[in-house]
C-alpha cells in the first residue's frame, strides 16, 4: 500500500485542511453529521461504505478534531459521534461544496437534493467571497501572501512575500 503524503507542516491553508479532512469519504462524513447522522450505523447505511474504512475515517477525524466520539446515552457501549467547533466551522465549506455541484454536476431538470433554512423552507442565498470593504472579489482579484512570525515574539510579521 502507497503511505498517504502528509501536510502537516506544509505552509499552506488548503494543503493542511486536505490533510485534516482527508478525502471524500470524510467530506461525506462531515455532512451526514451536519444532516443529523451520529451513529456508526446511520453513517454505514447512508454512505455505503465499507466497515473498515468508515472506523479509519472516523478515527482519523477524531484526532484531527473535528469529531468527538462520545458513549450514546441509550446504547451502552455504542458510540455516537458529534461535530466540535472545529467541525462545525466546515459549514462552508459543505455548503460551498453543496452550491457548487447544484450549479456545475447536475443537468437541468435532473433530481438532486437542496439545502434549504429550517425556518423559511427556502434555499440559502449563494455564497459570496467578499473583501474588507463590501465588494465582492474574485480569484483574480486577489493574491497569496506568505505570512511569517517575527524571531521571538511569536507576532505575525509585516513582511510577508507575494506567491503566485
Amino acid at each position: 500500500m502507497v503511505a498517504r503524503t502528509r501536510f502537516d507542516a506544509d505552509p499552506c491553508p488548503v494543503a493542511r485542511s486536505v490533510n485534516a479532512i482527508g478525502d471524500w469519504w470524510s467530506l461525506l462524513i462531515v455532512r451526514d453529521a451536519f444532516d443529523g447522522s451520529r451513529r456508526f450505523g446511520e453513517f454505514q447505511r447512508s454512505l455505503g461504505i465499507a466497515k473498515n474504512i468508515l472506523a479509519a475515517r472516523l478515527r482519523a477525524l477524531e484526532q484531527a478534531g473535528v469529531l468527538r466520539g462520545e458513549t450514546a446515552p441509550d446504547a451502552g457501549s455504542r458510540r455516537e459521534y458529534v461535530l466540535t467547533e472545529k467541525g462545525r466551522a466546515l459549514f462552508p465549506v459543505i455548503v460551498a461544496l453543496r452550491q457548487w455541484g447544484e450549479d456545475q454536476c447536475f443537468t437541468s431538470g435532473e433530481d438532486h437534493s437542496r439545502l434549504l433554512d429550517r425556518r423559511t423552507g427556502r434555499p440559502l442565498r449563494p455564497l459570496q467571497i467578499r473583501a474588507a470593504d463590501g465588494r465582492l472579489v474574485g480569484p483574480e482579484d486577489t493574491v497569496v501572501q506568505k505570512v511569517r512570525e517575527a524571531e521571538g515574539d511569536g507576532k505575525e510579521s509585516g513582511e510577508a512575500d507575494e506567491v503566485s
